[in-house]
């Protein structure tokens, strides 16, 4: 299992645990994780399931794809380590990951 742990603006943790071949949306909603609302399901068509990956593991969750960036760029507030989560495919290197949940509301 690949530990995750999410970080809510308002500072609470919820840290989860995951089987590799998930994604990290997935990983969210399926342990109901505030704020990851995925309405697309996971097809990155929505921005809903919006995170900023800690700079410490921006290197690990892979490249950014141009249809991913497409959609980042109508993401609220987004930032240098944004990512869509359902984009990011879970790892035994990500055991540890953490993400911050950006304002998903549309």
């Amino acid at each position: 299992m690949v530990r995750i742990v999410f970080q809510t603006s308002d500072g609470d943790q919820y840290p989860v645990e995951v089987e590799p071949g998930y994604n990290v949306m997935e990983a969210a909603y399926n342990n109901l994780v505030p704020g990851i609302e995925a309405e697309c399901g996971g097809a990155a068509a929505c921005a809903t399931c919006h995170v900023y990956v800690h700079p410490d593991w921006v290197s690990k969750t892979g490249v950014v794809s141009d249809l991913e960036d497409s959609m980042l760029f109508m993401a609220n507030d987004r930032q240098a380590t944004s990512r869509l989560s359902c984009q990011i495919r879970v790892t035994e290197e990500l055991d540890g990951l953490i993400v911050g949940v950006a304002d998903n509301i549309i």
